[in-house]
């Protein structure tokens, strides 16, 4: 079985995140998108203090998809500096990260 990993990324409130999630699922460069509505962060910005209202994603698949993962969410992701953290996912139920396993990676031509 691969690596797996969650990778965060937060989107803007009012931005089409259900749009993006199935593009990243549909891709086969996740298994799943987790969309975590009406979260606010509180972060400094070119030396300024920043309040906005934002999305979080989670997103699961494995450590061989994170570089396609990567490119695909900055060419689609709205902010120039778009936060992608990927954390390591140490143990988990084996089900689901068969699934995962089984979720991600090339789709078959149509």
């Amino acid at each position: 079985m691969n690596d797996f990993v969650v990778v965060l990324s937060t989107v803007p409130g009012d931005f089409d995140a259900s749009h993006l999630a199935h593009e990243l699922v549909g891709a086969g460069l996740a298994a799943c998108v987790t969309i975590v509505p009406g979260i606010r962060s509180v972060y400094t910005w070119n030396g300024m203090p920043q309040v906005d209202d934002e999305q979080q994603l989670l997103i699961k698949t494995t450590g061989g998809q994170v570089d396609a993962l990567w490119d695909a969410l900055r060419a689609r992701h709205p902010y120039d500096t778009p936060e992608f953290i990927v954390v390591p996912v140490i143990d988990g139920s084996e089900e689901y990260l068969r699934w995962i396993d089984q979720s991600v990676g090339p789709r078959p031509e149509s």
